[in-house]
């Protein structure tokens, strides 16, 4: 047994505009959340059916009857009650021998797995209906649809681009935006991605198979046996796959994670959705111009996000860009192909440009082989001969980037052999740049165009080529920045020992660093043996210069320092990067782009003075590049919620993200500063994240003007992009969101009382959750040992560590990725709440009139109902009968008391929350206003109740073996059984797996 018991926009919308009661929600959202309610329920009886039959097939019939049973119990429509049904469940779990323990896990792990599946092809098939709902209903007004300035529920192209029209947008306002449009999307490897890529490629199939059963509606019998049966199979040999990683991922394993999206989905996606944008826009304003083919980019921290991973070395970030420029170059090299298939276009019955003609006599010249190879074959189709030529030199190219990627950065440029053995050592016959290979894919679309043809295939193409170039992503180099000041510190005690860097106060290191950003002398000396920290950071910098000579400034022009706190954190980076070359402070420019990461409330807080500083430095100005069409200086930053909500609490970090945004726009606009405003968000809502639309449209009205970068992390891209559809619904939806933000604006935000009583709220609630997460010295024991932290720690899911700090314990060292994720498997998910309640209660004591205004600031203050509507979704996900059963199994006797007093202020804490959220939304129950989430929701809070009981059993036994010899105990038939720690620890993961999968959160 393993239990025991125990400002604004061109268009401004006037802020009395009528809004709809939140509890009046508008009937075709409310129909929506239905539908896709009633989906669920009806596509659940498929996806139960088949994890039985695959449980009844793989484990013996005892088994896999009482994993149904246990599966029965955790069913809220047959479970006579909720304290029944967990005995029930405790009394099967208590009976299982380690074996059966895992199977469970394994099962229940498969079923959330299953489920999320389904709710990704709902989200799929009410993407696809809105669309053709949106087209069907274009000249119909619903009279039901809220005022566009505070419209919460995502909408389309179509549906965006006719609201606006009849808003009497003026197409010019409009264009401007579009043509300046900048939405950058980055991806990160931070350690949330728990599935592993082997089980991705498994829930693909299966997603496709379910697509297959459920979109053909005159499917025999017989076909749909047979699918059926793909499906049982498909099942099955997931079932028989490995769910844990065998061995930690080293970067270039996530390189190749994250780049699977790219692969498998969103190079196709990107054009489809390009050519929405087009018919949506070309329907409702004609005459508008289209934004440019790249208007939303992607970027990349893996493998060049270095801040606490010391794997991510220059050669790492080298290899990345180079497997990065392969992708492509593959990628390149079929679409080549296919086109020269399909250009049979003969000079016998079509005329071609002058200019494509001379290009042929050029390439001739310079590939005699290919011309000797392939002129009479194509003698009279000059397209497939230009495409030829291409091909050659795509393959060149790659000829090059593999001898690149084996020599690494250090290896002069002029050593790598960029042709064939015989050709001219001067000549360049390997694509020296994208613009080479665009301009020569533009000269075909020119021919083909002046003799009336068009080609979608090409038109693709170039579309694909002006968003990912050869470099796919932008690699963003991030670094925590006391790496710098510390390099700076030991060059200045080896050039001058009296007069250490280190030693400076803030006003002396700005003036010493722009004294040496002014001088053309180096200041690093040759030939010196620096500590190993300060030669990689210098290392960096002239990889990076490596790498823009190689691949062009686009492959990595971004430096994020994060824990930015001064002026001097950012001069230092342009100092070092002045002596790679990177910068040239006398003519003006540079190849790279500082962005300041502003992580913790006081970093926030202090920001504006920080930037205004620099915006009053010529020198750094200067340094800017210049956007749009009047031509600013551009200034990114970026903003932190992970460390700033674990520093204090949800509704204090969120406000002074809110407040930094507004006082930064505004202080750029009033130095003439485009601000392009980066979000670290994460995936739960305790780092940032929830639906991307809603949040955006949240911004501060002003603050965006069309540009926007965010980051996608961990199991977030699973959940967006691994099925088509579902990446161009995300990437729609985030661009009508950015689109919506900036065009229609609202004066809210600045409302004197209400900001008045955010303020009081942020203040109240971040003072409650610091005095339980920092002041009491008992949090940290009751963390680590309540939840699985240290078990998580030993999941093989990522390359970077745990904690800042190796043998660190305390609290400050811990990131708050697993910070968020211990709190999210013991279901308190408390960082994404506590401190609320008791904000809004002190609010009311003080004038219970104020409800009526907070009910307000719901209805119309995109902000504040983002706020609540975050809290009311994590509160509903909140099971506090189980995180009690965690306190009481996994706590230590000598804590008991203290660990009581803690449950306690939390239990009290979220019933207080739970109340007010309901007030101030109007509701009986939470989630109310979306059944279809609701009952998402209230299906895997029950379902998960088996598997958080059997992860305390097995933590339990887990932590008492203490390392200790492995200990014998009895199965339940009585015969001996050893149970070693690494079967434990197994098991124990398992249920880690399975819960994530369950709450489709990690960290």
């Amino acid at each position: 047994m393993i239990m025991t018991t125990s400002d604004p926009g061109p268009l401004s919308m006037s802020s009395s505009s009528t809004t709809i009661p939140a509890s009046d929600q508008p009937r075709a959202e409310v129909s929506e959340c239905r539908g896709n309610g009633q989906l669920l329920q009806q596509r659940l009886a498929l996806v139960e059916d088949l994890w039985q039959t695959v449980l009844r097939s793989e484990c013996p019939a005892d088994q896999a009857e009482r994993l149904l049973r246990m599966k029965q119990l955790s069913d809220p429509g047959v479970a006579d009650s909720s304290d029944q049904s967990s005995g029930g469940v405790a009394s099967l779990i208590r009976d299982m021998d380690l074996s059966e323990a895992i199977a469970a896990a394994r099962a229940f792990s498969l079923y959330f797995q299953l489920v999320n599946i389904l709710e990704q092809r709902i989200e799929e098939d009410s993407y696809l209906e809105s669309i053709v709902r949106s087209q069907e209903l274009i000249d119909q007004i619903d009279p039901f649809a809220p005022p566009l300035a505070t419209q919460t529920e995502p909408a389309t192209f179509c549906e965006l681009f006719e609201r606006l029209r009849r808003l009497n947008v003026p197409p010019k306002h409009l264009e401007t935006l579009l043509q300046e449009l900048d939405i950058r999307l980055v991806f990160t490897a931070h350690p949330t991605e728990i599935v592993r890529h082997t089980v991705r490629h498994k829930q693909r199939r299966v997603a496709s198979l379910l697509q297959q059963l459920e979109s053909k509606t005159d499917t025999s019998p017989s076909e749909a046996s047979g699918i059926r049966l793909q499906l049982e199979e498909e099942i099955r040999l997931w079932w028989r796959t490995d769910e844990l990683h065998q061995f930690k991922p080293s970067v270039l394993d996530e390189v190749d994670y994250a780049l699977h999206y790219f692969q498998q989905v969103l190079f196709e996606a990107m054009p489809q959705l390009r050519r929405r944008l087009s018919t949506a826009l070309s329907s409702s304003y004609p005459d508008v111009q289209l934004p440019p083919s790249s208007f939303c980019t992607f970027g990349s921290w893996v493998g060049s996000d270095r801040d606490g991973n010391p794997s991510v070395t220059t050669d790492i970030t080298w290899r990345t860009a180079c497997y990065q420029r392969q992708l492509m170059l593959d990628r390149y090299i079929n679409a080549v192909q296919n086109l020269r298939d399909q250009l049979s276009i003969s000079m016998q019955w079509s005329q071609v440009s002058a200019p494509l003609l001379e290009s042929l006599e050029m390439d001739r010249l310079r590939f005699p082989e290919v011309y000797e190879e392939r002129a009479t074959r194509y003698r009279l189709e000059p397209y497939r001969l230009k495409l030829s030529f291409m091909l050659e030199r795509l393959r060149l190219t790659q000829l090059r980037n593999d001898q690149l990627a084996e020599a690494g950065w250090r290896a002069p440029a002029d050593g790598i052999a960029p042709c064939p053995p015989d050709a001219q050592p001067s000549e360049a016959l390997h694509y020296g740049s994208i613009a080479e290979f665009r301009s020569e894919l533009e000269l075909i679309r020119t021919s083909l165009v002046s003799t009336d043809l068009t080609c979608e295939p090409l038109d693709t193409l170039l579309t694909q080529v002006h968003i990912y170039g050869f470099s796919l992503a932008g690699l963003d180099i991030r670094q925590e920045s006391t790496r710098h000041s510390d390099a700076l510190d030991e060059l200045s005690r080896y050039l001058t020992p009296d007069q250490a860097y280190g030693d400076l106060n803030e006003d002396e290191k700005v003036a010493w660093l722009l004294q040496e950003l002014q001088t053309r002398r180096p200041l690093i000396p040759p030939s010196v043996d620096w500590s190993a920290n300060t030669a990689e950071t210098v290392d960096v910098f002239r990889m990076l210069h490596r790498l823009q000579d190689e691949f062009g400034s686009r492959i990595c022009r971004t430096y994020v320092i994060s824990m930015s706190h001064s002026v001097s954190d950012l001069l230092e980076v342009l100092l070092l990067a002045k002596e790679a070359g990177l910068v040239d402070p006398s003519a003006g420019h540079a190849d790279l782009l500082v962005v300041p990461l502003f992580e913790t409330v006081e970093d926030l807080q202090r920001a504006p003075e920080v930037m205004e500083q620099l915006f009053q430095t010529p020198l750094y100005r200067d340094l800017l590049p210049r956007v749009g069409g009047l031509s600013l200086p551009l200034q990114e930053l970026m903003l932190g919620y992970s460390d700033s909500n674990k520093d204090s609490g949800f509704l204090s970090s969120n406000w002074e993200i809110h407040k930094a945004q507004i006082a930064l726009q505004d202080l750029a606009s009033h130095n003439g500063v485009a601000l392009r405003l980066f979000h670290g968000r994460g995936g739960s809502v305790g780092r940032g994240g929830g639906p991307a639309y809603q949040a955006i449209l949240a911004q501060p009205s002003g603050t965006l003007q069309g540009r926007i970068k965010i980051t996608e992390q961990g199991e977030v891209l699973a959940s967006k992009y691994s099925l088509p559809e579902l990446a161009l619904y995300n990437l729609e939806t985030v661009t009508t969101a950015v689109v919506q933000n900036s065009l229609v604006t609202n004066q809210l935000d600045a409302t004197p009382s209400w900001n008045e009583l955010m303020a009081r709220l942020a203040q109240c609630s971040r003072r409650h959750y610091r005095a339980l997460v920092h002041d009491n010295p008992d949090l940290v024991a009751f963390f680590e040992q309540v939840t699985p932290i240290e078990e998580i720690s030993k999941l093989q899911i990522s390359s970077r560590p745990a904690r800042r700090k190796s043998g660190a314990r305390d609290l400050s060292s811990l990131r708050a990725i697993p910070w968020v994720f211990g709190w999210t498997q013991s279901r308190f998910l408390l960082p994404s709440w506590f401190g609320v309640g008791t904000a809004l209660s002190e609010e009311l004591e003080a004038d219970p009139d104020q409800l009526s205004l907070l009910r307000t600031l719901h209805q119309r203050w995109p902000f504040f109902r983002m706020l609540i509507s975050k809290v009311e979704m994590t509160l509903s996900k909140v099971d506090l009968d189980l995180a009690r059963h965690y306190v009481s199994s996994l706590g230590s006797a000598e804590h008991r008391e203290a660990f009581e007093r803690i449950y306690s202020t939390i239990a009290e804490e979220y019933s207080l929350t739970r109340r007010l959220v309901l007030e101030i939304t109007r509701q009986e129950r939470l989630l109310d206003a979306d059944p279809a989430l609701q009952l998402s929701v209230g299906l895997r809070n029950r379902t998960i109740v088996p598997l958080g009981f059997l992860q305390v059993a097995l933590l339990k036994r887990l932590r008492d073996q203490n390392r200790q010899p492995p200990m014998s105990e009895s199965s339940s038939d009585g015969d001996g059984r050893t149970y070693s720690r690494s079967e434990l620890l197994r098991g124990a993961l398992l249920t880690i797996n399975g819960i994530a999968a369950g709450m489709r959160n990690t960290g």
